[in-house]
């Protein structure tokens, strides 16, 4: 017999944070990665780009070059003991603790195997150039506010706990990533477009934010 309607809402869902991969010319889902807890912190820097250093021209002073170079800090935590409690449902936990997880994040700042052979083969062949290897888009997910494509640009594991077999069972992962904008990328590329939707909701958010007054400055008007 279904529970009595009580009038109260159902529990809010608890969004998660992560990763899209995407094809970086098709722009087709490749891998999500959605973090097993969400850190408890995010922390992210904007290097302003402007137009001069010191001693540029006066004119030049309130010009910007582009977006702010940002770059995200954070440290996720992966911990398998849970699912270890009920080995039945968890073989794969059970078998491998959390390297699948740690190997699903790592291979973001890896070549394929494939595309290694491949330049092998090419070096072999006495190809005069070889194309560095293209890695996929990563888009990193932060609420629905907060969707940016991102270079990872620093990666390091801890890991802290293991089970019989020496497979990592709890770990901490620290990712650094930088903001990939229009000017990383160029106009037609398929992370542009998520940058440009990333800045237009920021815009949006910025227009919600109530304006002040002088008077909390103790002021009437500027001099």
């Amino acid at each position: 017999m279904p529970a009595p309607d009580t009038g109260f809402p159902a529990s809010p869902q608890i969004l998660k944070a992560g990763l899209v991969l995407l094809d970086p010319v098709t722009g087709t889902q490749r891998r999500i990665i959605v973090l097993q807890y969400n850190p408890d912190q995010l922390h992210r820097s904007l290097q302003v780009q402007a137009t001069s250093g010191e001693g540029g021209e006066r004119s030049e002073a309130l010009r910007l070059k582009g977006p702010p170079v940002e770059t995200i800090k954070l440290e996720a935590e992966i911990d398998a003991t849970d699912q270890l409690e009920d080995p039945d449902s968890h073989a794969i936990a059970v078998q491998n603790g959390i390297h699948p997880q740690l190997a699903a994040l790592e291979l973001m700042v890896y070549p394929t195997s494939g595309q290694l052979l491949n330049n092998l083969a090419l070096s072999i062949a006495g190809a005069v150039e070889i194309v560095p290897m293209q890695a996929p888009l990563t888009v990193f997910v932060w609420s629905r506010s907060r969707i940016v494509p991102v270079r990872v640009t620093e990666f390091s594991i801890t890991e802290e706990a293991f089970d019989t077999e020496l497979n990592p069972i709890r770990a901490k992962v620290s990712l650094g990533m930088r903001v990939l904008s229009v000017n990383d990328l160029g106009y037609e590329h398929r992370g542009s477009a998520l940058y440009l939707a990333h800045l237009a909701a920021k815009q949006v958010l910025a227009a919600q934010s109530a304006d002040g007054a002088l008077g909390a400055f103790g002021l009437e008007k500027l001099p």
